[in-house]
């Protein structure tokens, strides 16, 4: 998810607990908590500054995001609160845990995914029912500030009930996500979902050959097929990874590609983020440069 979901999950997690009998001091220390708990794992950005080999888009949600490294951050965060703040509570370390799990487990549902099971395991895992800014999450949480501001002594009901619609929000986009999935599971060699802003429409990309479909989808209406892209599956693409590492990196990153050779460019891309004739995750080299 973007960096301001991410703030509303840490805002949202701060406003549904119950912070009655807390000093003013515990509820800054809290509030730190959750929302510095909420933006940790892309602490990872600052790999860029050493990153000479083009791995950044595996580090970048990869250790950082992983499941089992969860009770390590909420320990750190637990520990700046004693050591800065003499502020020693078993509730700032669980809350500290909650806030890395919702924004790892988050981040599983868009089409970016994640390290979610490193260091056991280096697949990215993706569901891609969830867009990476989801404008259904911004209006609840925006809903429910307001709402709790206006009554002021139902304000944790009211976050904790926005956490639910939340919640039934994501299910609802999974399960439909789900269903369109198998859907086309059955027909492609290879399938991958991105979800649209639009809430309940998604971009299916299915594989069959070396025909690579996009297909704007719902669960209420017939599938309409918006590109067919033809990748050159039979290039080789070992001087493409000697001369631009990233290039590899995102063969290893995505769940497929799409290889381009033609007469100005040798490269692949991710057709997950395939919009207006070109993918923004592109890594490539002037065609003139290979070695024929």
């Amino acid at each position: 998810m973007d960096t301001i979901t991410h703030t509303l999950f840490g805002l949202g997690i701060y406003g549904a607990i119950n912070k009655e009998h807390l000093s003013k001091k515990e509820k800054r220390v809290l509030l730190f908590t959750t929302i510095g708990a909420s933006q940790i794992p892309d602490i990872d950005v600052i790999s860029q500054l050493w990153d000479t080999d083009g791995r950044y888009q595996m580090w970048h949600r990869g250790i950082t995001h992983s499941i089992f490294l969860t009770p390590i951050w909420a320990l750190l965060f637990y520990l700046i609160s004693w050591l800065l703040f003499a502020f020693k509570s078993k509730t700032i370390f669980f809350t500290a845990l909650i806030a890395v799990i919702i924004h790892n487990t988050s981040d599983v549902f868009n089409a970016w995914g994640t390290g979610y099971l490193e260091p056991f395991s280096t697949a990215r895992l993706t569901f891609g029912t969830i867009p990476i800014i989801d404008f259904v999450i911004w209006f609840v949480f925006i809903m429910v500030f307001l709402l709790s501001r206006k009554k002021k002594e139902q304000r944790v009901k009211i976050y904790r009930v926005g956490w639910a619609l939340i919640a039934l929000h994501i299910f609802l986009q999974s399960a439909q996500g789900y269903m369109l999935y198998h859907k086309y599971d059955q027909s492609y060699e290879q399938v991958a979902l991105s979800a649209s802003f639009v809430p309940w429409n998604f971009s299916v990309i299915a594989k069959s050959g070396n025909q690579v479909s996009i297909i704007d989808e719902t669960i209420f209406t017939e599938g309409r097929i918006k590109e067919v892209l033809t990748s050159s599956d039979d290039a080789n693409l070992d001087q493409l990874f000697s001369k631009n590492p990233r290039a590899k990196t995102l063969y290893e990153w995505a769940p497929f590609v799409v290889v381009v050779e033609d007469d100005q460019t040798y490269g692949i891309y991710d057709p997950r983020f395939y919009r207006n004739g070109q993918s923004f995750l592109f890594e490539y080299m002037e065609n003139g440069k290979i070695d024929r």
